[in-house]
């Protein structure tokens, strides 16, 4: 049986494929551990991804998305934790190896529900401006990749 595509609203796409780039972290993590790559060379990785593109992406979230349902609501609350417990896993600095297993279920469990549940919500509810503002704010944004080491390759 097959899940029907999600309709996103066109001011959320590209925070969508935001999305897409943290699932392929979540790939190249794994890939990395399933090859023997060095826990160091994956750890390069995720500490460019982290800081170039997820506490961005974190940041205009909860500044512009996230306010649309209310700060208060239980799944902006839920998300909310999550930005808090990756933020933990990829600061880690002494349990690299398991921070690093952690991240990948953690962070493909966190975009799965913005998503499918989420992002569904805020689209029922947003107004035209601030969907309008967060295109604005995110419409120029692309994806540069670091292919410093491409461990996953």
């Amino acid at each position: 049986m097959k899940t029907p595509p999600i309709k996103r609203s066109k001011a959320l796409i590209q925070v969508s494929r935001d999305h897409h780039h943290g699932l392929l972290l979540c790939w190249k993590i794994r890939t990395g551990f399933s090859k023997g790559i060095a826990v160091e060379r994956i750890k390069r990785y995720t500490d460019w991804f982290f800081e170039t593109h997820l506490v961005p992406h974190f940041n205009m979230e909860e500044k512009y998305i996230f306010p649309i349902l209310g700060n208060k609501n239980d799944m902006v609350q839920k998300a909310l934790s999550e930005h808090d417990q990756l933020i933990r896993l990829f600061t880690d600095a002494q349990e690299i190896e398991n921070s690093l297993n952690t991240i990948e279920v953690a962070l493909e469990h966190h975009i799965r529900f913005e998503e499918r549940v989420l992002f569904k919500e805020i689209q029922k509810v947003a107004t035209e401006k601030q969907l309008k503002t967060i295109s604005e704010l995110h419409n120029n944004v692309k994806f540069h990749d670091n292919i410093d080491d491409e461990f996953w390759k």
